[in-house]
Formats: structure tokens, sequence, C-alpha cells
């Protein structure tokens, strides 16, 4: 009996050691290629880590509810030595500017000091445009920097109501593809700028072709847009910087670093490019006589949702703000770990926030903020964040949970927030200061999702 006890105890440590061995084996890996992807610049070298890393993390994700982690949140009302916060004026001036310190210093990163002239150019206006429904104005903004010799243009496409006199309240955001993707009208310049690779809708070696023309008129539905009264602004997220990792000198970020610069870890990714880029599209309309710049929606799909919260978080301006889908990195809490986490996306999308925010792959409890912080950020102005039940990657219970932990920094301002405690059923449309609603379907912009972003401003607008 003595000896079978000792043959199962040697058996045991041995499996133990092993096993042991293999972990040690893994988390050395993974501190490896975490290392090399911040520090390599050979392109061979990071790919090979960027593609380890990204399905080592891809096995860590969480695919139903009751594997959630249990998760702390950091209160949004407490500030960081301790102190509870029980009214406006602390929020103010100590509370938001330590949690949007904390996102600038490990998800987004800041926007360094730099100098750079603004001009604008109008390339076209159509009075008629529509069948006589609106105004088509066409924008450049160009922005230069001197010093260093870089420059970029952000192309807008201004739709304005012509049923409806005097300044006109706008939804702005990006776009994935071009202007002309919005819609068929064919007065709509066709980009000449790179874009990512999708033969689907008809991108050719990077470039737009006719076939992309009102490719994805569903997701912007202009003319429900104007007929309710509202102008249309829109550019190629790609003319502010292409989404595309080693390609930042092609956009906005060359204006600070030329040529040669190089990004401390809390320094901007393209996120944040993409959101000081709305801020550059707000500037001109606020030179704009048929554009109340006072009320002005921001909104923005997916990735680009992440950059159109961070954009109303940054800058005040924005009087609305809307998020569709923009799960991990956007809405939803990423403490969850459902769906998308910080380690796929950052391994996925390795440009789109701070090197810092690394730091966090697989550790997203280590983070000092979570995503309700960002909503909170846009108190008081009015929030809308959309979901859709079948787009799981984006965690619309996340998204719906953290706009619910938003809701107390509202109330420091004697608004509701958001106005349910409990998700609400699926097409059930919730209202207050906050807004959400939980779509059928997938991941996509809808006529659905409009109907609820143009009743939202109406409210809020005084429509």
């Amino acid at each position: 009996m003595n000896r079978i006890f000792l043959l199962l105890t040697l058996f045991t440590v041995s499996f133990t050691l092993h096993a042991n061995a293999q972990m040690n084996t893994v988390a050395d890996t993974v501190r490896h290629y975490e290392n090399l992807m911040q520090t390599t610049d050979q392109p061979e070298e990071f790919e090979r880590a960027r593609s380890w890393l990204n399905r080592y993390y891809r096995d860590q994700v969480t695919r139903v509810e009751e594997d959630v982690p249990v998760y702390v949140l950091p209160d949004p009302l407490r500030l960081d030595r301790g102190h509870r916060v029980d009214n406006t004026e602390t929020w103010v001036r100590q509370r938001r500017p330590e949690i949007l310190e904390q996102f600038r210093t490990h998800v987004y990163g800041r926007v360094p000091e730099f100098d750079y002239d603004t001009s604008y150019q109008i390339q076209s206006v159509d009075e008629h445009a529509l069948g006589g429904l609106a105004t088509r104005k066409q924008v450049r903004v160009e922005l230069a920097n001197r010093s260093n010799g870089s420059d970029a243009t952000i192309d807008l496409l201004i739709y304005l109501p012509n049923s409806v006199d005097g300044p006109v309240p706008v939804f702005m955001g990006l776009n994935f593809y071009g202007n002309h993707t919005i819609h068929k009208d064919e007065g709509i310049i066709l980009s000449e700028n790179w874009m990512r690779p999708n033969e689907t809708i008809g991108i050719r070696n990077n470039r737009a072709t006719e076939e992309t023309r009102g490719y994805y008129t569903e997701r912007w539905q202009v003319e429900d847009v104007l007929q309710r009264g509202y102008a249309v602004v829109t550019a190629y997220a790609g003319d502010v910087e292409p989404d595309e990792h080693g390609r930042m000198r092609q956009g906005v970020r060359a204006l600070a670093y030329g040529e040669t610069g190089k990004l401390a870890g809390d320094e901007w990714g393209t996120l944040a490019a993409w959101a000081w880029g709305l801020g550059r599209m707000m500037d001109y309309l606020e030179t704009d006589e048929g554009i109340d710049h006072q009320k002005v929606a921001v909104l923005g799909h997916s990735r680009l949702g992440k950059a159109a919260l961070w954009a109303g978080a940054t800058d005040e301006r924005f009087s609305i703000v809307i998020s569709n889908n923009s799960g991990c990195g956007g809405a939803a809490l990423s403490r969850r770990r459902l769906g998308e986490t910080v380690g796929v996306i950052n391994t996925s999308f390795p440009h789109w926030f701070c090197d810092n925010h690394n730091e966090f792959n697989g550790r997203e409890a280590d983070l000092p903020v979570d995503q309700h912080m960002l909503l909170a950020l846009i108190a008081p102005r009015p929030l809308y964040v959309a979901s859709a039940v079948e787009d799981t990657w984006a965690d619309p219970k996340g998204e719906f949970l953290s706009a619910a932990e938003a809701s107390p920094v509202y109330r420091l301002y004697d608004l509701e927030g958001l106005p349910v405690t409990t998700q609400p059923e699926v097409d059930q449309p919730v209202m207050g200061t906050i807004g959400y609603h939980v779509r059928s379907g997938g991941h996509a912009v809808t006529a659905y999702d409009w109907q609820q972003y143009l009743e939202f401003a109406d409210r809020h607008f005084g429509k």
C-alpha cells in the first residue's frame, strides 16, 4: 500500500511540475511576443508576434454569459484619493479631469502639442441635389504644419435640407469607405485615397471604384434624416488616417511627427486621431451659416463608434453623442471579457489605441478605468447607446450595463440618465438623457436605429 501511495505521489508531483513548466513556457512566450510587438522595427517579426498573440487571446475569450468573471468596476464618483464626489463642481473640476487623464494615459492616448494651419476650400455646391430635397456641399479641410512640412486633407460631404429655413441641427460622423458610399448621388466626388481591401463592395487595389457608390446607403438613411429637418455631414475616416498599422504618416498624426517622429507610449492611436479629425470637422461647421453648430450630434458605428465616443468625451462642443454597436473599447464593459477583449482587439488592430493599452492585454481587471467611465464623461449631454442582439462579439449586455453605470453621474446634474435598471427587451427602446436599445439582427446600422436616433434628437433639440 505504501509503495502504491508513493508511486501515486511521485506521479502527481511529476504531473504538477510538467503542468507548471508548460504554464511558465506559455507565460514566457506571451511576454516575449508582447515585448517584441512593442520593440521590433521588422515587419515580419511584428506580424509573427501579433498573429501568435491574437490566436492566444482569442482562445481566452468568454463566449456565454454564465462564464463572465466576477468583477468590480471602478467608481466614477470617487476621486483617486478616495473621497466621494457628490456635486457637479467636484465632478467638473476634479473627477472628470482625473478620468480623462486615465483614458489618455492607458487607453486612447493623448494628442501632443503641435502647431498647424487650417483652411477650407469649397469644392462644389448643388442647391438642387437629391431631386431638390437638399443642398449638397463638398468642402475640403486643409491642415498643414509648416515646421515639419506635413499636411493632411479631410473632404466633407454636407447635405442641408431645403425644406428648413435658417441654421439646422446636424448628424455628423465618419464613414468607412468614402463619402460616395453613403448615397448613390452621382455628384458625390469619388474618393481617391487608400482603402482597406474589400473586393465585395468594389475596392480594387486599395482604391474605390464606381461599384462602391451608394453601397452603404442603408447605414445613413440620408433622405429620412433630411426630411426630419437635419443636415447630414460625413467624411471618409481614411482621410483622417488610414485604418492600417504602419500608415500613421499618411494621416493627421503626421502633422505632429512629420516623417521621422515617434510615438510615446501614452500618445494617440488611430481611434484618437479619428476623434481629433471629428473635431476639425466641427471647426468647419462653426463657420457655416447653414449649420446650427450648437446642435451637432456625433455618431459612429463599430470602430467609428469608439471614435465618436472619445470625440464626445474630449470635445464638449458635440451636443449629442451616439454609439452604434461600438463594443470593446467603445461602450461595452471591458471587465466582462465577453466577446472581443482588450487582448484580442490590441492584437487585431494594434494601431487603434495607445501603446500603453497593451499592458492590459488579458488583464482587464487591472485597468484604472472601464468604459462606463467613458460614457460618464459625456454627462450632462445626451448620450445614446445602441446594441444588436446577434452582435455578441460587441457584448450587447455589456454595452447596456455600461450605460446604466454611467447614470449616477447624470443624476449629479438632476438628470434621469438611463430610465431603466435592467436591459430592455429586443426592439424596445428606452430614452432618458441616456437612451438605449438592443435591436433585432446583427452588426449594422439600420433604418430602425436611425428612427430611434431621430426621435432622441427631436426630444433633446426641442423639435
